[in-house]
């Protein structure tokens, strides 16, 4: 029988009781001016969050997926396109992808960092579709569509290769919308500028999401697109509003995408606490990395490329018995998560682009073993030590069991 959970795999109640009187603060402001719909605190919470990521502009919306939608049709993504991502990645990626009228194409992830293979994206542009010289664009061979950009994914709060990648995009004239819903306040560092840069300032635009279990969380949905395009943060702010400008003035046809200024304003106080956040994560996942020291050949760590510097929005390990692990811990009171158990491009909802199992190897590999351990910045090192000996436990048994 599994025991009561004494570790969550995420801790939503603390950092809220820490900060419940600046966050109801937050509230009552909202109830005296009675600004529910944009107003000053949205306008304000873009402000800080622009600032904080390097950019010129934020667009605050409804959700993650919203972002990424308006994002795709800010920059005139739609029918008859591809995009190119990863199958490694929640559905909310492809789902936008789809909804702004565009196909889907994907590429395998690098096997250490679970991100999009700069090699693989070759790959795919030069080996699967041909270019025009004569009028610039880029033709997938089987579909006989235009390929017209590429979203790489942040994952788990480490960024992509984006040198690698934005010099490919580069070549081809595509355009790059940075999925980083897992990568608030992640850093690359770019060998072409010599210089570190926040995910999300390093696209054409980049979509965050603040669902609650985010190192940025809202208390409800809540996202928004960052970019240095000033007409593109122009067109999405209509795309969110009904597709107007002004009031009862529809230039387009719209969505109800907007940002609630009550999750802006409990987003502007929580922004305020992110970089100690995040820098928990990191310490919390260099603990991890020591106390796992002894466990090389029996799980295998996340890997930090050189060129990032995580937030560890999620600190993921790789087993052979994945589901035995998990539950040996669930029994232990120890709460987990996979992210994610079944890749894209085998679920049913895209059985319509014909991918089969084995199109994507890495992908498909990683997806069977991954297992997500408990991640939070209030955890304590008793918590730590108690999960990584009842991990250690569980692989040790497994050893001696197959000898």
């Amino acid at each position: 029988m599994t025991n009561p959970t004494k570790i969550p795999f995420l801790d939503l109640v603390t950092p809220h009781q820490e900060l419940e009187a600046e966050l109801l603060a937050v509230v009552k402001k909202a109830f005296s001016t009675a600004s529910f719909i944009g107003g000053p605190m949205v306008e304000e919470f873009e402000r800080e969050f622009a600032a904080f990521c390097h950019v010129k502009y934020c667009v605050g919306v409804n959700s993650g997926t919203d972002a990424l939608r308006f994002a795709f049709l800010a920059a005139g993504i739609g029918p008859g396109e591809v995009v190119v991502t990863v199958p490694n990645t929640f559905i909310a990626t492809t789902e936008a992808i789809s909804q702004a009228g565009a196909t889907i194409a994907f590429v395998d992830i690098n096997e250490e960092t679970y991100t999009m293979d700069p090699g693989k994206l070759r790959e795919y542009l030069e080996g699967q579709c041909d270019f025009d010289a004569s009028s610039g664009e880029l033709i997938e061979r089987k579909s006989k569509r235009r390929v017209t950009a590429i979203v790489p994914v942040h994952l788990y709060g480490q960024t992509a290769d984006m040198d690698s990648i934005q010099e490919l995009a580069k070549k081809y004239d595509l355009i790059v919308i940075e999925d980083a819903c897992q990568a608030h306040g992640a850093e690359y560092f770019s060998k072409n500028d010599n210089a570190w840069k926040r995910a999300g300032s390093m696209g054409h635009a980049a979509a965050f999401s603040f669902y609650p279990g985010k190192n940025l969380g809202a208390c409800g949905e809540a996202g928004a697109v960052t970019t240095n395009d000033e007409a593109m943060a122009q067109r999405m702010k209509v795309i969110r509003d009904h597709g107007q400008a002004k009031r009862y003035y529809h230039d387009v046809e719209g969505y109800n995408g907007r940002l609630d200024a009550i999750q802006a304003g409990l987003l502007t106080v929580k922004l305020r606490h992110l970089a100690n956040w995040n820098e928990s994560r990191r310490a919390l996942a260099h603990r991890y990395h020591e106390l796992f020291a002894k466990a090389d050949e029996l799980v295998v760590l996340p890997v930090e490329a050189p060129w990032t510097r995580g937030v560890y929005h999620l600190y993921v390990v790789r087993v052979q018995d994945r589901e035995g692990l998990q539950a040996h811990l669930s029994e232990a009171g120890i709460g987990t998560g996979i992210h994610y158990p079944i890749p894209l491009h085998l679920q049913r909802a895209y059985a319509c682009l014909s991918y089969r199992k084995g199109d994507f190897p890495v992908t498909e590999r990683v997806a069977a073993e991954i297992l997500s351990l408990p991640m939070f910045p209030q955890m304590t090192r008793e918590q730590q030590e108690e999960i990584v000996n009842r991990v250690m436990e569980f692989a040790e048994t497994r050893v001696w069991a197959s000898r």
